[in-house]
Protein backbone atom coordinates (compact mmCIF):
# COMPACT_ATOMS: atom_id res chain seq x y z
CA UNK A 1 0.00 0.00 0.00
CA UNK A 2 1.31 3.47 -0.91
CA UNK A 3 1.83 5.89 1.94
CA UNK A 4 0.60 9.48 1.81
CA UNK A 5 2.88 12.33 0.73
CA UNK A 6 2.54 16.11 1.20
CA UNK A 7 4.43 18.65 -0.94
CA UNK A 8 4.78 22.14 0.52
CA UNK A 9 5.48 24.73 -2.19
CA UNK A 10 4.07 22.47 -4.92
CA UNK A 11 3.57 25.32 -7.42
CA UNK A 12 7.21 26.44 -7.39
CA UNK A 13 9.93 25.65 -9.91
CA UNK A 14 10.90 22.28 -8.40
CA UNK A 15 7.58 21.56 -6.68
CA UNK A 16 5.59 21.52 -9.93
CA UNK A 17 7.66 18.79 -11.56
CA UNK A 18 8.20 16.90 -8.33
CA UNK A 19 4.44 16.71 -7.76
CA UNK A 20 3.88 15.28 -11.24
CA UNK A 21 6.69 12.72 -10.78
CA UNK A 22 5.50 11.62 -7.33
CA UNK A 23 1.91 11.22 -8.54
CA UNK A 24 3.11 9.04 -11.42
CA UNK A 25 5.03 6.92 -8.95
CA UNK A 26 2.66 6.70 -5.98
CA UNK A 27 -0.77 7.37 -7.50
CA UNK A 28 -2.60 10.69 -7.79
CA UNK A 29 -4.66 10.34 -4.61
CA UNK A 30 -1.61 9.57 -2.46
CA UNK A 31 0.18 12.86 -3.20
CA UNK A 32 -1.30 16.03 -1.70
CA UNK A 33 0.01 19.25 -3.27
CA UNK A 34 -0.12 22.52 -1.34
CA UNK A 35 0.97 26.11 -1.81
CA UNK A 36 0.22 29.53 -0.34
CA UNK A 37 -1.80 30.36 -3.46
CA UNK A 38 -3.18 28.51 -6.44
CA UNK A 39 -1.02 29.11 -9.51
CA UNK A 40 -0.24 25.95 -11.44
CA UNK A 41 -3.19 24.20 -13.12
CA UNK A 42 -1.17 21.05 -13.79
CA UNK A 43 -0.66 20.65 -10.05
CA UNK A 44 -4.01 21.98 -8.80
CA UNK A 45 -6.39 20.15 -11.09
CA UNK A 46 -4.62 16.80 -11.37
CA UNK A 47 -5.04 15.61 -7.77
CA UNK A 48 -5.61 16.68 -4.15
CA UNK A 49 -4.59 20.34 -3.69
CA UNK A 50 -4.78 22.55 -0.59
CA UNK A 51 -4.09 26.26 -0.10
CA UNK A 52 -1.69 26.33 2.85
CA UNK A 53 0.67 28.82 4.46
CA UNK A 54 3.54 26.52 5.48
CA UNK A 55 4.56 28.97 8.25
CA UNK A 56 1.21 28.27 9.99
CA UNK A 57 2.05 25.28 12.20
CA UNK A 58 -1.54 24.55 13.27
CA UNK A 59 -2.88 24.60 9.71
CA UNK A 60 0.03 22.39 8.60
CA UNK A 61 -0.54 19.91 11.42
CA UNK A 62 -4.30 19.78 10.71
CA UNK A 63 -3.62 19.01 7.05
CA UNK A 64 -1.13 16.25 7.96
CA UNK A 65 -3.62 14.67 10.38
CA UNK A 66 -6.52 14.98 7.91
CA UNK A 67 -4.71 13.21 5.06
CA UNK A 68 -2.69 10.87 7.34
CA UNK A 69 0.56 12.12 5.76
CA UNK A 70 3.75 10.13 6.33
CA UNK A 71 6.31 11.94 4.13
CA UNK A 72 6.72 15.69 3.64
CA UNK A 73 8.69 17.35 0.83
CA UNK A 74 9.39 20.91 2.03
CA UNK A 75 9.90 22.86 -1.22
CA UNK A 76 8.54 26.22 0.02
CA UNK A 77 11.36 28.79 0.21
CA UNK A 78 12.37 32.28 -0.82
CA UNK A 79 15.24 32.05 -3.33
CA UNK A 80 18.52 33.95 -3.39
CA UNK A 81 17.70 36.99 -5.56
CA UNK A 82 14.37 37.72 -3.85
CA UNK A 83 15.77 36.97 -0.38
CA UNK A 84 18.34 39.78 -0.71
CA UNK A 85 15.49 42.27 -1.13
CA UNK A 86 13.42 40.84 1.77
CA UNK A 87 16.02 39.40 4.17
CA UNK A 88 13.95 39.04 7.35
CA UNK A 89 10.93 37.66 5.50
CA UNK A 90 13.18 35.17 3.70
CA UNK A 91 14.85 34.04 6.93
CA UNK A 92 11.49 33.60 8.63
CA UNK A 93 9.95 31.62 5.76
CA UNK A 94 12.98 29.42 5.16
CA UNK A 95 13.63 28.60 8.83
CA UNK A 96 10.14 28.48 10.38
CA UNK A 97 8.84 26.00 7.80
CA UNK A 98 11.83 23.72 8.41
CA UNK A 99 11.36 23.80 12.20
CA UNK A 100 7.68 22.95 11.76
CA UNK A 101 8.35 19.76 9.79
CA UNK A 102 11.34 18.74 11.93
CA UNK A 103 9.26 19.08 15.09
CA UNK A 104 6.34 17.17 13.56
CA UNK A 105 8.77 14.35 12.73
CA UNK A 106 10.31 14.50 16.22
CA UNK A 107 6.77 14.12 17.66
CA UNK A 108 6.19 11.11 15.34
CA UNK A 109 3.40 12.85 13.40
CA UNK A 110 5.30 12.26 10.13
CA UNK A 111 8.00 9.68 9.42
CA UNK A 112 10.19 11.15 6.66
CA UNK A 113 11.24 14.56 5.31
CA UNK A 114 12.90 15.84 2.15
CA UNK A 115 14.39 19.31 2.53
CA UNK A 116 16.41 20.95 -0.27
CA UNK A 117 19.68 22.68 0.46
CA UNK A 118 21.72 24.53 -2.16
CA UNK A 119 25.17 25.45 -3.44
CA UNK A 120 24.34 28.80 -1.78
CA UNK A 121 25.74 27.32 1.48
CA UNK A 122 29.22 27.85 0.02
CA UNK A 123 30.89 31.25 0.27
CA UNK A 124 33.84 33.29 -1.01
CA UNK A 125 36.35 31.24 1.09
CA UNK A 126 35.11 27.90 -0.26
CA UNK A 127 37.34 26.12 -2.84
CA UNK A 128 36.04 27.27 -6.24
CA UNK A 129 36.59 24.10 -8.27
CA UNK A 130 35.40 20.59 -7.47
CA UNK A 131 34.13 21.87 -4.12
CA UNK A 132 34.12 18.96 -1.66
CA UNK A 133 31.26 17.83 0.57
CA UNK A 134 32.98 19.21 3.67
CA UNK A 135 34.91 22.48 3.47
CA UNK A 136 34.87 26.08 4.72
CA UNK A 137 31.32 27.41 4.39
CA UNK A 138 30.69 31.07 5.15
CA UNK A 139 27.84 32.08 2.83
CA UNK A 140 27.41 35.75 1.98
CA UNK A 141 23.70 35.69 1.01
CA UNK A 142 20.59 35.48 3.21
CA UNK A 143 19.43 32.43 1.26
CA UNK A 144 22.81 30.73 1.76
CA UNK A 145 22.83 31.51 5.49
CA UNK A 146 19.35 30.04 5.89
CA UNK A 147 20.35 26.89 3.99
CA UNK A 148 23.55 26.39 6.00
CA UNK A 149 21.66 26.87 9.27
CA UNK A 150 19.00 24.44 7.99
CA UNK A 151 21.65 21.81 7.25
CA UNK A 152 22.88 22.10 10.84
CA UNK A 153 19.37 21.69 12.24
CA UNK A 154 18.66 18.66 10.02
CA UNK A 155 21.84 17.00 11.32
CA UNK A 156 20.89 17.89 14.91
CA UNK A 157 17.35 16.50 14.69
CA UNK A 158 18.64 13.32 13.09
CA UNK A 159 21.37 12.73 15.70
CA UNK A 160 19.32 13.81 18.74
CA UNK A 161 15.82 12.59 17.84
CA UNK A 162 16.38 10.05 15.04
CA UNK A 163 14.45 12.14 12.48
CA UNK A 164 14.73 10.70 8.95
CA UNK A 165 15.49 13.85 6.97
CA UNK A 166 17.19 13.69 3.55
CA UNK A 167 18.67 16.54 1.61
CA UNK A 168 20.48 17.57 -1.58
CA UNK A 169 22.55 20.66 -2.26
CA UNK A 170 20.91 21.59 -5.55
CA UNK A 171 23.00 23.47 -8.09
CA UNK A 172 21.26 25.93 -10.45
CA UNK A 173 18.19 24.17 -11.89
CA UNK A 174 16.95 24.52 -15.46
CA UNK A 175 13.40 23.64 -16.52
CA UNK A 176 11.08 24.39 -19.43
CA UNK A 177 7.91 23.68 -17.43
CA UNK A 178 8.02 26.62 -15.01
CA UNK A 179 9.07 30.28 -15.12
CA UNK A 180 12.16 31.51 -13.20
CA UNK A 181 11.50 31.92 -9.46
CA UNK A 182 13.89 34.66 -8.28
CA UNK A 183 17.19 32.76 -8.05
CA UNK A 184 20.69 33.82 -9.08
CA UNK A 185 21.03 30.94 -11.55
CA UNK A 186 17.66 31.76 -13.17
CA UNK A 187 19.37 33.46 -16.11
CA UNK A 188 19.88 29.92 -17.43
CA UNK A 189 16.10 29.46 -17.62
CA UNK A 190 15.13 32.95 -18.79
CA UNK A 191 17.70 32.91 -21.61
CA UNK A 192 15.76 30.14 -23.40
CA UNK A 193 12.45 32.02 -23.24
CA UNK A 194 14.13 35.15 -24.63
CA UNK A 195 15.99 33.15 -27.30
CA UNK A 196 12.64 31.99 -28.66
CA UNK A 197 10.66 35.23 -28.15
CA UNK A 198 13.25 37.90 -29.07
CA UNK A 199 16.38 36.06 -30.31
CA UNK A 200 18.25 38.19 -27.74
CA UNK A 201 18.95 38.16 -24.01
CA UNK A 202 20.56 40.58 -21.54
CA UNK A 203 22.33 38.56 -18.84
CA UNK A 204 22.42 39.83 -15.26
CA UNK A 205 25.65 37.84 -14.78
CA UNK A 206 28.97 38.52 -16.53
CA UNK A 207 30.08 36.34 -19.49
CA UNK A 208 32.60 34.24 -17.53
CA UNK A 209 30.50 33.55 -14.41
CA UNK A 210 30.75 29.74 -14.28
CA UNK A 211 28.31 27.97 -11.96
CA UNK A 212 27.21 24.37 -11.30
CA UNK A 213 23.93 23.58 -13.07
CA UNK A 214 21.50 20.70 -13.46
CA UNK A 215 18.60 19.91 -15.78
CA UNK A 216 15.35 19.55 -13.85
CA UNK A 217 14.83 15.93 -14.98
CA UNK A 218 18.09 15.00 -13.27
CA UNK A 219 17.17 17.01 -10.15
CA UNK A 220 13.84 15.20 -9.83
CA UNK A 221 15.54 11.84 -10.39
CA UNK A 222 18.15 12.64 -7.71
CA UNK A 223 15.38 13.66 -5.28
CA UNK A 224 13.32 10.50 -5.82
CA UNK A 225 16.40 8.33 -5.69
CA UNK A 226 17.71 9.64 -2.34
CA UNK A 227 14.22 9.31 -0.84
CA UNK A 228 13.87 5.72 -2.04
CA UNK A 229 17.33 4.67 -0.93
CA UNK A 230 17.30 2.33 2.03
CA UNK A 231 21.04 1.81 1.79
CA UNK A 232 22.78 1.46 5.12
CA UNK A 233 25.53 3.69 3.71
CA UNK A 234 23.14 6.65 3.25
CA UNK A 235 24.04 9.45 5.64
CA UNK A 236 20.66 10.71 6.82
CA UNK A 237 20.57 14.31 7.96
CA UNK A 238 23.40 15.21 5.57
CA UNK A 239 22.84 17.46 2.55
CA UNK A 240 24.61 15.75 -0.34
CA UNK A 241 26.45 17.64 -3.08
CA UNK A 242 24.99 16.66 -6.47
CA UNK A 243 26.56 17.66 -9.76
CA UNK A 244 25.82 17.46 -13.48
CA UNK A 245 27.46 20.27 -15.51
CA UNK A 246 29.10 23.68 -15.11
CA UNK A 247 28.95 26.54 -17.62
CA UNK A 248 28.83 30.33 -17.88
CA UNK A 249 26.44 32.65 -19.82
CA UNK A 250 28.91 32.89 -22.72
CA UNK A 251 29.14 29.08 -23.10
CA UNK A 252 25.36 28.68 -22.80
CA UNK A 253 24.79 31.36 -25.47
CA UNK A 254 27.27 29.56 -27.76
CA UNK A 255 25.38 26.26 -27.29
CA UNK A 256 22.06 28.01 -28.05
CA UNK A 257 23.53 29.60 -31.21
CA UNK A 258 24.31 26.12 -32.57
CA UNK A 259 20.55 25.60 -32.68
CA UNK A 260 19.53 29.24 -33.31
CA UNK A 261 22.33 31.10 -35.12
CA UNK A 262 20.48 34.46 -34.92
CA UNK A 263 20.57 34.50 -31.09
CA UNK A 264 22.42 37.45 -29.47
CA UNK A 265 23.48 37.97 -25.86
CA UNK A 266 24.51 41.15 -23.99
CA UNK A 267 25.61 41.66 -20.38
CA UNK A 268 24.45 44.01 -17.61
CA UNK A 269 25.53 42.45 -14.28
CA UNK A 270 23.36 43.46 -11.29
CA UNK A 271 23.35 42.71 -7.53
CA UNK A 272 23.13 38.97 -8.26
CA UNK A 273 26.69 39.06 -9.65
CA UNK A 274 28.11 39.34 -6.12
CA UNK A 275 26.06 36.33 -5.00
CA UNK A 276 27.24 34.26 -7.99
CA UNK A 277 30.87 35.30 -7.40
CA UNK A 278 30.70 33.79 -3.91
CA UNK A 279 29.57 30.37 -5.21
CA UNK A 280 31.69 27.50 -6.59
CA UNK A 281 32.31 26.90 -10.29
CA UNK A 282 31.91 23.14 -9.86
CA UNK A 283 31.19 20.73 -7.01
CA UNK A 284 32.35 17.19 -6.24
CA UNK A 285 29.51 14.72 -5.64
CA UNK A 286 31.72 11.70 -4.93
CA UNK A 287 29.79 11.00 -1.68
CA UNK A 288 26.46 10.83 -3.55
CA UNK A 289 28.00 8.56 -6.19
CA UNK A 290 29.37 6.26 -3.49
CA UNK A 291 26.47 6.22 -1.01
CA UNK A 292 23.47 5.98 -3.36
CA UNK A 293 24.93 5.59 -6.87
CA UNK A 294 24.03 9.07 -8.14
CA UNK A 295 24.79 9.80 -11.80
CA UNK A 296 23.37 12.59 -14.03
CA UNK A 297 21.95 11.90 -17.51
CA UNK A 298 21.91 15.43 -19.02
CA UNK A 299 24.89 17.57 -20.01
CA UNK A 300 25.02 20.97 -21.73
CA UNK A 301 24.31 20.02 -25.38
CA UNK A 302 21.49 17.57 -24.51
CA UNK A 303 19.92 20.07 -22.12
CA UNK A 304 19.97 22.93 -24.67
CA UNK A 305 18.39 20.75 -27.38
CA UNK A 306 15.67 19.53 -25.02
CA UNK A 307 14.88 23.02 -23.67
CA UNK A 308 14.54 24.58 -27.16
CA UNK A 309 12.51 21.62 -28.43
CA UNK A 310 9.95 21.86 -25.61
CA UNK A 311 9.72 25.66 -25.47
CA UNK A 312 9.34 25.90 -29.25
Amino acid sequence: MHHKILILGACGQIGTELTIALREQHGVDNVVASDIRATDDAVMNAGPFEILDATDLHALEDLIMHYEIETVYLMAAMLSGTAEKLPMKAWSLNMDTLFHVLNLAKDKKISKIFWPSSIAVFGPDTPKKNTPQQCIMVPSSVYGMSKLAGEGWCQYYHLKYGVDVRSLRYPGLISWKTQPGGGTTDYAVDIFHKAIEDSAYESFLSPETTLPMMYMEDAIRATLSIMESESSTLKKGMAYNVSAMSFNPQELAHAIRKQRPEFQISYAPDFRQAIADSWPESVSDIEAQKDWQWKPQFYLEDMVKDMLLHLS
